[in-house]
């Protein structure tokens, strides 16, 4: 903490940032919004969406511009995430999954030719990305995955699944954790990019989940997929750690979401405040509530703080493992309260879908859950102080 404060604090965004905030923003009040609920009765993907999405760079955040991308940086990740979120959580899920994990990882960790191969697609939006690591049988403990991969020839025969997998059904490419050494535990862990074309991939039903309904989550099977050799990114035994950086930065993306889903929360319960008349007064008048607005606000400047502080440090080439979990534990767990708190202020009114609280509190849950559980962010906090 002493280091990268050191130099001395500055929390203001550049004009090109806020600028980007205020793009993003224009989008979501009049592309998004008006069709949130729609998506999540109908629980489809919102392709059209996705489309300008990509048109707008918001697909290739992070991706170098000879690849396609627009070269940006995690705080512009955390700014576009957090915007799409207060509109829509469910839409901003497909951005921070696309952008953070399967992008991501081959960007970091492929070989040229994969570079080549299957960024400039992702970064366009001609293709959604997808990302397998948690299965049936292994969760949190990812070192207990069954989904293996022998190597043939020139190729590798990859049989197993995933489940849970954002972009199951719409996503291709896919980036698959497999075991290559059983012998070697989490170290005989790869990482194989696989897609549609090749022969016995299958992707499977789709979740009909609590929230996030217009996401697509799906259970990913590999039935002796022959995956060319060249598609193992790095060497083998290297998908193991290759994760865990993925999943740093990962959870800024879920913190930025977090953070915009609540600050949506917030937004929806000052309004509704100020409207709503009781005994003669406006719901705002009375300290019970404004003690609850009071408490928000202060939870999501927090959150804010922490989120952006594990973006810069993730831009400026630090370590972001501990500063990552901590935004992503308490973002996403003052998230869930914001959106209780919210169906609180709003009555019986925020149990109807006439109301946009009663989906955000449907949506939020998943935030403590993805990318790593509230407890495994105890976890690996814990770990890090202890390792000092």
């Amino acid at each position: 903490m002493e280091e990268t404060l050191a130099s001395g604090i500055n929390f203001e965004l550049t004009d090109e940032q806020n600028a980007l905030r205020e793009h993003v923003r224009t989008f979501v009040d009049n592309e998004i919004k008006p069709v949130a609920l729609q998506y999540d009765e109908s629980q489809e993907f919102p392709t059209e969406i996705f489309k300008k999405f990509g048109e707008l760079g918001f697909l290739g955040v992070l991706v170098p511009a000879e690849y396609g991308g627009s070269e940006m940086g995690y705080q512009e990740f955390a700014i576009i995430v957090e915007e799409i979120a207060r509109g829509c959580p469910s839409i901003a899920l497909g951005v921070a999954a696309h952008n953070g994990l399967c992008t991501n990882h081959i960007l970091r960790f492929g070989s040229e030719e994969l570079k080549r191969k299957y960024i400039p697609m992702l970064a366009s939006g001609e293709v959604m990305g997808a990302w397998g690591l948690t299965e049936p049988g292994s969760g949190s403990d990812a070192g207990g995955m069954q989904t293996t991969a022998v190597l043939d020839g020139d190729h590798y025969i990859l049989n197993g699944s995933k489940n849970f997998i954002t972009h199951g059904n719409v996503g291709s490419p896919t980036v698959v954790l497999c075991v290559t050494d059983r012998s070697k535990g989490k170290k005989g862990i790869s990482a194989i990019v696989i897609d549609k074309t090749m022969e016995g991939y299958y992707p499977s039903k789709k979740e009909n989940k609590l929230g996030m309904r217009s996401s697509d989550t799906a259970t990913l099977i590999f039935d002796n997929v022959r995956v060319p050799k060249e598609n193992l990114i790095g060497n083998e035994g290297e998908g193991f750690i290759q994760a865990l950086q993925i999943l740093d930065g990962g959870r800024i993306s879920i913190a930025a979401l977090s953070l915009g889903l609540a600050q949506g929360a917030l937004d929806a319960s000052l309004k509704y405040s100020r409207e709503r008349q009781q005994f003669g007064k406006s719901l705002s008048d009375f300290q019970a509530i404004q003690f609850k607005l009071a408490q928000m606000a202060m939870n999501i400047e927090a959150a804010r703080l922490l989120t952006y502080k594990a973006a810069w440090l993730r831009d400026n080439g630090q370590n972001i493992t501990l500063a990552a979990a901590q935004a992503k534990l308490f973002a996403s767990e003052i998230c869930v309260q914001a959106a209780e708190d919210s169906i609180q202020i709003h009555g019986g009114y925020g149990y109807i879908k006439d109301y946009p609280v009663e989906k955000l509190y449907r949506d939020a849950k998943l935030l403590t859950i993805g990318e790593g559980t509230s407890e495994v962010q105890r976890m690996v906090i814990a770990r890090q102080l202890l390792a000092d």
